[in-house]
């Protein structure tokens, strides 16, 4: 079986998909449909959607194998190629209707290729030796190219520029440039030692790519036909080149497997001076565009793309690989293909040029080019002063204050006038960045970026008198600052650094402290900063330029600060617009100014975020009305108890229905009230944990009952009944029974009812006594206060209310309820309230009063029971047993353990 592979160059994943039993000779991609069109040796074309890995059709499309496809750019088209020595057009828009069928070549076509600037033609290349040039409209050839020896493998145009030109590869072992408006041949690139099976121009540099069966890929200069490079990477035959447009990648199949390459950075050639006016390079072509031409304003919005009136300035020999401005803005350099040329910034004539790999400028207008030998040149006014061989291999150069120059293990800094070493830095930075004054600069590292201070006076006074080390004047600089994010592009505005990162975010650093100004979308190019528009202007690969705000006076209020000029900051204050003082605010913060930052924001939450980190309840209090959140009332709330206002914690938690926090809160001060309100807000809540907790803690035990039936917790309304409120079991039984037989009969058969087994339940007339005396108790004296809890005895805890009562009466039908003496003896309450409300000789009082009517009353018992004794009685007939039911005998119920009583 044979498969068609695709890979994602981003994602480095693969997507296979089985085509047919034999070879698949070539592939291509339709991206507006998301489709793969695929053909092979069955003569078959088949379409697949890359998305599903369905099979959208399949036909035989011609009588021999199928070697090419080409894929109109705008229109329904596509373009196959056989050894059938024809071509066929296709249309899927007519289901894959031969539109049309091109005959001329005397032998297997072995490429077909659709011109970028004319996509009504296309060309061919074929085994007869020959390039034919077609258009749609005509099923013979417009006119044919002959040069080649031999049979022509591959045939491709240049996508951009203005020069009409294909390239072809052939098996005589040569690379053929055409012009196919004059129909002539003009170059001819020699050096594969096998046939070519491919050749192709650069989409976005001026190189001509090619493939031979002698594995090796070359790569050809576009303008001067130089052999640039060659590249083998042992993997036998090339067969084929592939490239994406808007990078600088091509991809390259094997015998052995496929490659991609990745041809330098692909960063843009762009410039921009000080006054706002941009240059970038587009192949040759040099084109400007003044940012005086946008119109911004108040109202533009930042990221907005911007309509600039872009203008060609002139062309340039060698392709662009940096475009610098000068200090002054006066020239600029474009440097490539190991030369620099100097130009006039504004009739972009040409002032110097020279050969060097880098070029980089000093700030009085002076520069330094390092040449392919290493050796680093100086230049002032154009004319070299000094020419100068390090004892070490140079990487690359780094312009500003300080000639920088860097080598594969450290940096040395260099003074431009003498070149004498000023310090040597233990580091490999990608970039350098010195800020206008020269006292601050940014080292840009893979990893993380440095901020340091360089002391021109102590430096220079070393120097006068002689005190340099190995690594010249360590006291030169001074680092101030470690950021841990990665630089792409970056620019000194004063004192504040404004830069790009790999996360592709915007941001400025300003005294170690880093602020993101935006994040953006897709991958940008720092053109620059124009204080007068208080705006950082960026580009992207396609030239096209945005803009965000940057106020000059939030920089200058936030250096102010950082100096601890409190005053200037005052002054400067008034001056930066309302719609940047959140970001100050933020900025004060973390330099823990919170309540200047509190002062200065306009922003209620923020604002109600640092009243909390103050702890100034009134101003959180505001700005929880503004904002009208529930978890700001809840923040709020917890503030307000860490702070003993608990007025403002219940009015907190009761706006942000904080059930939970109202119960610690009530329980907690003994609010009884709050409690019955807090049962039925949860309960309208549906919180109805809380809302059981809370009639649980006043003692509502019918309510708990009803509240547990209500939310189909029968189960455990009976349980919680049998417990507290005997009298209310039967009837909670018949509903759990009713329930349960729905579900399953024999276990609701098996529930015993109290009032048809008594035998099941010890000493149910007890607890029914012991629960009719508590409720009158709890009905005289009411519920019983937090406060309290300190003063009673602490045994309460594991009181048996139905042995008491057993002590206080001789049998349960002897117990009368309206006895107060019992209902004494059954309440807490009576004695906490004596214990509060009564001075201490009546508390003593009312104390020694109970316990010696309690006391006459268990004497009185134990004489009752003595006498029971010694009579004798008959056994009790037992009652019926309960349906499912064992039946109990005497020994059993007389050992079983009591259940729970209240």
């Amino acid at each position: 079986m044979c498969f068609c592979t695709a890979y994602d160059v981003f994602t480095r994943r693969a997507l296979t998909l089985l085509v047919a039993g034999c070879a698949v000779r070539t592939a291509k991609f339709v991206a507006k449909k998301q489709w793969v069109i695929a053909g092979s040796d069955d003569m078959y074309i088949r379409v697949f959607n890359y998305n599903t890995m369905k099979k959208v059709k399949a036909w035989e499309a011609h009588s021999d194998y199928i070697r090419c496809f080409a894929v109109h750019p705008a229109q329904s088209f596509f373009l196959s190629s056989s050894d059938d020595m024809s071509i066929k057009l296709w249309d899927w828009d007519k289901n894959f209707q031969n539109v049309m069928t091109f005959e001329g070549h005397t032998h297997y076509v072995m490429m077909v290729a659709f011109n970028p600037k004319d996509t009504n033609t296309f060309a061919t290349a074929s085994l007869d030796r020959t390039i034919k040039v077609w258009g749609l409209n005509s099923p013979t050839p417009y006119f044919t190219l002959e040069g080649h020896e031999k049979g022509v493998n591959s045939v491709d145009y240049m996508m951009d520029g203005d020069k009409p030109y294909l390239v072809s590869g052939a098996d005589d072992r040569t690379v053929k440039v055409w012009d196919y408006q004059n129909k002539t041949c003009v170059a001819t690139l020699e050096g594969h030692t096998a046939n070519v099976c491919c050749a192709c121009f650069h989409p976005e540099l001026p190189f001509i790519v090619s493939g031979s069966e002698d594995g090796t890929v070359r790569i050809w200069n576009a303008n001067t036909w130089r052999a640039e490079k060659t590249l083998n990477y042992s993997m036998d035959r090339v067969w084929c080149l592939g490239n994406l447009r808007g990078t600088h990648s091509v991809a390259v199949g094997y015998d052995e497997g496929a490659i991609l390459i990745k041809f330098g950075r692909e960063e843009p050639a762009f410039s921009m001076d000080s006054t706002g006016k941009a240059i970038w390079a587009k192949h040759n072509e040099i084109l400007t565009v003044s940012m005086k031409s946008a119109v911004v304003d108040a109202n533009t919005a930042d990221g907005e793309r911007l309509a600039v009136s872009v203008k060609e300035l002139g062309t340039t020999e060698v392709y662009p690989r940096v475009l610098r401005h000068s200090p002054n803005g006066r020239f600029v350099v474009v440097v490539g293909e190991g030369e620099y040329t100097i130009y006039t910034a504004l009739a972009w004539r040409n002032k110097s040029f020279g050969a060097g790999v880098d070029f980089v400028w000093e700030p009085s207008g002076g520069y330094a080019v390092r040449d392919t030998a290493g050796r680093i040149r100086i230049f002032h006014n154009f004319a070299e002063t000094k020419s100068v061989k390090v004892d070490f291999s140079v990487d690359s150069l780094f312009g500003g204050h300080l000639l920088g120059v860097k080598s594969a293990k450290f940096l040395n800094f260099y003074s431009w006038s003498d070149f004498r070493l000023v310090r040597r830095i233990e580091a490999t930075p990608k970039a350098v960045y010195w800020s206008d004054n020269g006292e601050l600069l940014c080292i840009a590292g893979d990893a993380a970026f440095y901020v340091l201070r360089y002391d021109a006076a102590l430096a220079a006074a070393a120097l006068a008198r002689g005190d340099v080390t190995d690594d010249g004047v360590e006291e030169a600089f001074s680092v101030l600052h470690e950021v841990s994010e990665r630089v792409r592009a970056g620019q000194w505005v004063g004192d504040c650094f404004v830069y790009t990162n790999s996360q592709n975010r915007l941001c400025y650093c300003v005294g170690g402290n880093v602020v993101t100004i935006a994040h953006l979308e897709r991958h940008m190019y720092l053109l620059g900063y124009i204080p007068k528009d208080n705006r950082v202007y960026l580009v992207d690969k396609s030239f096209a330029v945005v803009s965000f705000r940057l106020h000059l006076s939030v920089i200058n209020y936030q250096m102010a600060v950082l100096r601890d000029n409190m005053e200037l900051a005052k002054q400067l204050l008034p001056q930066i617009p309302q719609d940047q003082l959140p970001r100050i605010a933020q900025f004060l913060e973390s330099r823990g100014l919170l309540v200047l930052s509190m002062e200065i924001t306009t922003e209620p939450e923020h604002k109600f975020e640092l009243a909390l980190q103050l702890e100034d309840l009134a101003i959180a209090q505001r700005m929880a009305e503004v904002l009208g959140q529930d978890h700001k009332w809840k923040q709020l709330g917890e503030l307000a108890i860490a702070k003993c206002n608990f007025e403002l914690a219940e009015q907190c938690m009761q706006r942000s229905g904080d059930c939970a926090g109202l119960l610690l809160l009530y329980t907690s001060m003994g609010d009884a009230d709050g409690m019955v309100k807090l049962a039925a807000l949860a309960r309208e809540k549906g919180e109805n944990n809380v809302a059981f907790a809370c009639l649980l803690q006043l003692g509502r035990v019918d309510d708990c009952l009803k509240l547990l039936c209500d939310t189909g917790r029968v189960s455990e309304a009976a349980f919680l009944a049998r417990t507290y409120a005997p009298s209310r079991v039967s009837a909670i039984v018949k509903q759990w029974r009713t329930e349960l037989s729905a579900v399953n009969q024999k276990a609701a058969e098996a529930l015993a009812d109290p009032l048809e087994y008594a035998n099941l339940f010890p000493d149910l007339t007890w607890a029914l006594k012991a629960e009719e005396l508590q409720r009158k108790a709890r009905e005289k004296g009411g519920a019983l206060p937090a406060r309290a809890y300190a003063r009673l005895d602490q045994s309460f805890m594991t009181r048996n209310l139905v042995d008491e009562l057993k002590k206080a009466a001789p049998s349960a039908e002897a117990a009368d309820t309206n006895d107060p003496t019992l209902i004494a003896l059954l309440s807490l309450l009576p004695v906490a309230a004596a214990q509060q409300e009564a001075p201490e000789e009546e508390k003593k009082a009312q104390q020694v009063q109970v316990q010696v009517q309690v006391q006459e009353q268990v004497e009185v018992h134990v004489q009752e029971q003595e006498q029971e004794q010694e009579q004798e009685q008959e056994p009790p007939q037992e009652p019926a047993e309960p349906p499912g039911e064992a039946p109990v005998s005497e020994e059993e119920e007389e050992t079983a353990e009591p259940a729970d009583q209240q």
